[in-house]
C-alpha cells in the first residue's frame, strides 16, 4: 500500500524518521553461560533505480550527501522507546536516488521468535505522527525485516509498506533479498 507523504496542510513531507526499539534480553545462565544480548540494527539502503548507491547503518552513520543519518548504534536495547533512529531529509536526497528501503536485521543472530517487545516505525519528522508501525517480537524464524520503502514519484515521495521477512544479520546480506521489492 502506497501512502503519499503529506503534512496536515497537504504539502509534501520533507523529513522522515525510521525508529527501532526493543528491550534487552533478560540475562539467564544456561550451563554456566550467560544468554546473549540482542542487537537489532536499523538500516537504510539508497537506490538509483535498481542500483545500490549508498547504505546507512551502524557502521556507516551518514549517507555520502549526509541527507540520511543513523543517530547511533544500540547493541542491547537498553533504555525506553526508540533505541536506533535513522533520519531522512527528503529535500537533500541526491536527485538520482529513487528509493530508500528501510530494513531491520538482528546482528546477534536471534530470530524474531526470540525477541520480545521489539518494534519499528516510520514517523513524520516534523509533527511526530506515526506513518506506520510493525511489532517485531514473537514472530517467525527470520532474522530480518524489509519494513518499507520511500519512493520518489512525480507527486513527491511516497511510502510503501512491505513487511517482508528476510534472513540477514547485516545489511550487506540483505541487499540481494531487498532488490526484489524495488519494482
Amino acid at each position: 500500500m502506497f501512502v503519499t507523504l503529506r503534512d496536515d496542510s497537504g504539502a509534501g513531507l520533507d523529513y522522515v524518521r525510521m525508529a527501532l526499539g526493543w528491550d534487552p534480553v533478560e540475562q539467564r545462565r544456561w550451563f554456566g553461560r550467560r544468554s546473549k544480548d540482542i542487537d537489532l540494527n536499523a538500516s537504510a539502503l539508497l537506490f538509483a533505480e535498481d542500483r545500490l548507491v549508498d547504505v546507512v547503518y551502524h557502521q556507516q552513520l551518514n549517507s555520502t550527501d549526509s541527507s540520511v543519518r543513523h543517530l547511533g548504534d544500540s547493541t542491547t536495547g537498553e533504555g525506553k522507546g526508540d533505541n536506533e533512529i535513522i533520519t531522512v531529509d527528503l529535500t537533500r536526497l541526491a536527485p538520482q536516488i529513487t528509493t530508500v528501503v528501510f530494513i531491520v536485521t538482528c546482528y546477534s543472530g536471534q530470530t524474531f521468535q526470540q525477541i520480545e517487545n521489539a518494534f519499528c516505525r516510520v514517523i513524520d519528522g516534523m509533527s511526530g505522527t506515526e506513518i506506520t508501525r510493525y511489532d517485531l517480537g514473537g514472530g517467525g524464524s527470520h532474522t530480518g525485516l524489509v519494513m518499507g520503502k520511500l519512493v520518489r514519484s512525480s507527486n513527491g515521495w511516497q511510502f510503501d509498506e512491505i513487511g517482508a521477512a528476510i534472513h540477514a544479520q547485516h545489511p550487506v546480506e540483505a541487499v540481494s533479498q531487498v532488490t526484489a521489492f524495488l519494482t
